[in-house]
């Protein structure tokens, strides 16, 4: 037997972090584009997650890849995995 690869199926997201003003915890703005059933119009929806921010390291305005995990607390079931930090210049 040959040993399998390991594969998370756990939902990874991609966001906007709009909050870090709580301790540990920072607030992940994720957009999407669902097509209207009736109109077939492509809208924007978004989605605020509360996600797990170790040693506080992402900051508001950063680009944040969050994973699905444990619960944490009441609302929060989220972790960061990767941070890109927002560019100094915008």
């Amino acid at each position: 037997m040959t040993p399998k690869a390991l594969t998370s199926h756990k939902k990874t997201l991609h966001g906007l972090v709009v909050s870090d003003k709580m301790q540990l915890t920072a607030v992940v703005s994720v957009q999407r584009f669902v097509k209207h059933p009736k109109y077939k119009k492509f809208q924007k929806q978004t989605k605020r997650y509360k996600a797990h921010n170790p040693e506080n390291k992402a900051k508001m305005g950063d680009t944040v890849t969050i994973e699905e995990c444990r619960p944490m607390s009441k609302d929060k079931h989220f972790q960061i995995i990767s941070i890109t930090p927002a560019s100094a210049g915008e």
